[in-house]
């Protein structure tokens, strides 16, 4: 699915860490963030999870909720959470259905071998369940700035 700004985010129940739950249906009427990243543990991702971790309180001040999500397991989340204090939700995607849902379990190449993985993406969606921006194929330094620059005019 090609999403654009302006489309109406899909739907998504994602198992979350600490054995919690995160829904279009829990977040109705609330701005989120929901940002797709490759593995728990890795040198992209753990950066772009601290960045969010630390930042959080601002988001939160506008109102806008952060969720993180992998393939990875709710257990693996709760590991990693724990491992750098991570204090954003991180929701667990083992299907892959919402990833597809957002186009971003896509082909990757690697040393010229082809396989299926999490493209970093981030969704931008507002109170009405709107995507307001989206980042694509994300580079972690300076992302979380843009991010909260942005939620700052929907909020």
């Amino acid at each position: 699915m090609d999403l654009k700004p302006g489309d109406k985010a899909p739907k998504f129940r994602l198992a979350a860490d600490t054995g919690g739950e995160v829904s279009t249906t829990a977040l109705k009427g609330k701005p989120f963030v929901l940002y797709f990243y490759p593995k728990d543990d890795t040198t992209g991702c753990t950066k772009e999870a601290i960045g969010f971790s630390e930042s959080l309180k601002k988001f939160e001040a506008l109102g806008v909720a952060v969720i993180g999500v992998s393939k990875d397991t709710t257990a693996s989340h709760d590991r990693f959470k724990a491992k750098y204090k991570l204090k954003i939700a991180l929701a667990s995607d083992p299907e892959t259905q919402t990833a597809t849902d957002y186009g971003v379990w896509v082909e990757k190449s690697m040393y010229g071998r082809k396989y299926m993985g999490m493209e970093r993406a981030t969704f931008l969606v507002d109170a009405k369940s709107v995507i307001r921006h989206i980042w694509r194929k994300v580079k972690v330094d300076g992302h979380v700035a843009d991010v909260l620059a942005q939620a700052k005019k929907i909020a």
